[in-house]
């Protein structure tokens, strides 16, 4: 495939930004080790911030955005990865500063990759995507902070969404009494088909926080941040936990040590992006074993390659629900 398709972000001299649909060639691509013929990716918040430019995700121009991808080797000059395998990519700042999977083609390290998971399919990969391999880093840092079904409930926040309805999936085969936090009472049967026992409105908790509130939650997964998380923090109970990995509300935490000196809460910090290849191997190993593909398949849209675009404005403004994948080989 000496020529392929590929959405290209680019600006001009007074830094406007430009999206296309563009014709490359593998000249055009970064450095790496291992040539990847690009099957399916997926729409992501930060993918969307990205293509709308709502904020600084991009750092490199031109760039290919699409932080995820599944796809079968074409070349390679690392021994670990032939041609004709099964991979997978999530993060390390591709789709921001090395040009990502929206595109036919990628060009990318190897330490990047892992192999594609027994059990998974390349389009349940991308179903699955940075959101739903977050979720399992949230729900594995909770399990090793102590929580178990007995604890008491765990709270979703922003639930609808990638992250959060990924982690009801999970959570809800683990055992769990999940509370899902949503400002969408519409999708109440979809939460509940994933596995949430309980709604509340997101607008018990976007206000400001008080120190200390009711204990109503063993811990949570909180893709929010800012006020919402605030509140999370003040009604988890003694000992409990909460894995925070999303800003959809804001970067601040207007909260208090209460919830950490009195109560003895931990806030977990979950960081995908970076996370080391062991970890990557053990998160994606657990969702093969612990997310229901029926669930996942239910909360999973396919859409063509020159669709993306559109998702990628759709997630920023709050009108996608579960996962968007994008079929790369469907150029439309």
């Amino acid at each position: 495939m000496d020529q392929f398709k590929a959405i290209v972000i680019d600006r001009d001299e007074e830094k406007k930004q430009s999206v296309a649909v563009k014709t490359l060639n593998q000249s055009d691509l970064m450095d790496g080790d291992v040539t990847v013929q690009v099957a399916y990716s997926t729409v992501n918040y930060k993918d969307g911030l990205a293509i709308t430019g709502k904020s600084p995700v991009v750092r490199r121009w031109p760039m290919i955005p699409g932080i995820d991808m599944a796809g079968t080797v074409l070349a390679s000059d690392n021994s670990d990865f032939k041609p004709g395998q099964e991979v997978v990519l999530n993060g390390w700042g591709v789709g921001e500063t090395h040009m990502g999977a929206y595109s036919q083609v990628a060009r990318v390290k190897s330490d990047w990759l892992i192999h594609k998971p027994e059990g998974l399919s390349a389009k349940h990969c991308m179903g699955i995507g940075t959101a739903g391999y977050t979720s399992m880093l949230c729900v594995m840092a909770l399990e090793k902070a102590g929580l178990t079904p007995d604890k008491g409930p765990i709270l979703v926040t922003g639930a609808a969404g990638g992250v959060g309805s990924v982690a009801i999936a999970i959570l809800s085969k683990l055992g769990y009494h999940v509370i899902a936090s949503t400002g969408r009472s519409s999708e109440e049967a979809y939460l509940k088909s994933l596995g949430a026992s309980e709604l509340i409105d997101r607008e018990e908790l976007s206000g400001p926080a008080r120190p200390l509130n009711k204990e109503k939650w063993a811990g949570a997964v909180d893709a929010v941040g800012s006020h919402t998380l605030a509140n999370v923090l003040s009604m988890t109970q003694y000992g409990g936990a909460v894995a925070a990995c999303g800003l959809a509300q804001g970067m601040d935490l207007p909260s208090s040590v209460a919830p950490f000196i009195l109560r003895g809460v931990s806030l977990l910090g979950i960081d995908s992006v970076m996370a080391p290849k062991a970890k990557r191997i053990e998160a994606w190993s657990r969702l093969a074993q612990d997310l229901d593909l029926s669930k996942l398949e239910s909360l999973t849209k396919t859409v063509p390659f020159d669709e993306a675009m559109q998702a990628a404005a759709d997630i920023v403004d709050g009108k996608i629900r579960g996962r968007i994948i994008i079929d790369i080989a469907d150029q439309g």
